[in-house]
């Protein structure tokens, strides 16, 4: 009977699994996002190998070439200073997942920690988490990063501060809401009366529930965190050259438009190439865990 009972949970979460795996496989938009993602891995991990010019992520200088158009020797042409903006946009794309897994790898455990104990303690540990969020929340995200920026010497690291700072605060109340309404459940009170312990429930109860909105979530921050960071860069507040950055290329590229348009439009094509491929996956996974919202 033990034995029907493990195979019948098998089969179930089987059948769970492959359903959702369907609905995923089945999304022609969750499909092209996966795609995109994993060829901006590729490129950001093997540049070294992939860019024809790797040395000129970095202070190089070949007046003789400058302002190139795009051709079959430099396929995004050349900026102000000879460089190849190909490789320095593939090596920019390093920077900018970099940046996401930096700022996501600690703002997003930081804010499900806080909104699981806010949503499942309440009383004056509620009030207070949830006070903190509200207060960091009611700041203007940009005027908060800049202002931080500004206080800190410009380089990936402290650009990193400056957006995790902010972050966390978008989890915490996400996942404060919903283990919220899971506390309140019978099966969260029948581990409760059978002794399990606090800290058995947040992370072996309550926190499972959860894995499905904070894997949507975190998709598509990505995507909003590419786009802060390389604001940041563009106004001169984030990664400073010569280190290749989304933001800083375009920053530098505007002065000679239009007539070299490239030098704008090539790693501003990236930036939303990137982008997109991260909210196509986070559309899929929303599908594939039927997630609301």
């Amino acid at each position: 009977m033990a034995d029907m009972k493990m195979l019948d949970a098998s089969d179930r979460a089987l059948s769970t699994g492959y359903m959702m795996w369907y609905r995923f496989s089945r999304n022609p938009a969750a499909v092209i996002g996966t795609l995109i993602l994993i060829s901006v891995v590729v490129l950001a991990v093997f540049a070294p190998w992939l860019t024809p010019y790797p040395k000129h992520v970095g202070a190089v200088v070949d007046f003789r070439a400058r302002h190139v158009a795009p051709d079959a020797t430099h396929w995004f042409g050349t900026d102000k200073v000879g460089r190849d903006i190909f490789s320095r946009t593939v090596f920019g794309m390093r920077v900018s997942l970099l940046l996401v897994i930096g700022v996501l790898g600690i703002s997003v455990p930081i804010g499900t920690v806080l909104g699981l104990i806010a949503g499942y303690f309440g009383g004056w540990v509620e009030k207070i988490i949830t006070g903190l969020t509200n207060v960091m929340l009611a700041m203007p995200p940009l005027v908060m990063a800049l202002a931080v920026s500004n206080l800190l010497e410009p380089n990936l690291m402290n650009a990193m501060i400056a957006i995790t700072l902010l972050w966390w605060t978008w989890h915490a109340r996400l996942i404060y809401s919903v283990s919220k309404s899971i506390a309140s459940e019978d099966y969260i009170e029948a581990a409760r009366l059978a002794g399990a312990g606090p800290m058995h429930i947040l992370f072996r109860e309550i926190l499972p529930n959860c894995v499905a909105v904070i894997s949507v979530k975190t998709t598509l921050d990505a995507a909003f965190v590419i786009l802060f960071g390389a604001t940041l860069s563009f106004l001169g507040f984030g990664v400073k050259p010569p280190i290749p950055d989304l933001g800083s290329m375009v920053a530098d590229g505007r002065q000679f438009m239009p007539s070299y348009w490239w030098e704008v439009v090539c790693p501003g094509a990236a930036v939303f190439y990137v982008t997109l491929g991260f909210n196509l996956l986070g559309d899929g996974l929303r599908d594939m865990f039927d997630v609301e919202g």
